[in-house]
């Protein structure tokens, strides 16, 4: 995997987190800028999908199997999305809540996908 884009991708989901905390610390729910942000941050998880599925048909291999590599990338890849969609349902503060545990969810996923990888 591409250290760069993991840590660009985790940083990107804490920062997402951080804005839609401080969103619902406010009161508010997610707003329009805050699925902009949600498209960067998916877009970024879309990337890693790609770039680790070429490096699995180039026939490189992660270190702890390839099963629970693929199954964390699409974790990865749904996580945000999933987040969005269920805060276009809750638009209260805690659509706002729910984006921000995602955000914090998909950067763990990002420090196991470094982890199965052999980071």
């Amino acid at each position: 995997m591409l250290d760069a884009l993991t840590v660009a991708t985790a940083v990107a989901a804490l920062a997402l987190a951080a804005w839609c905390g401080w969103a619902a610390y406010r009161d508010q729910p997610t707003k329009d800028w805050h699925f902009i942000g949600m498209a960067v941050v998916s877009l970024l998880a879309v990337i890693q999908l790609v770039v680790g599925i070429v490096q699995l048909a180039r026939g490189e291999k992660p270190e702890q199997g390839t099963t629970i590599f693929v199954a964390y990338l699409v974790g990865a890849f749904a996580c945000i999305p999933a987040v969005g969609l269920m805060s276009l349902t809750e638009r209260t503060r805690w659509g706002s809540i729910t984006v921000a545990a995602g955000g914090i969810v998909l950067a763990v996923l990002e420090v196991r996908l470094y982890d199965i990888w052999g980071g």
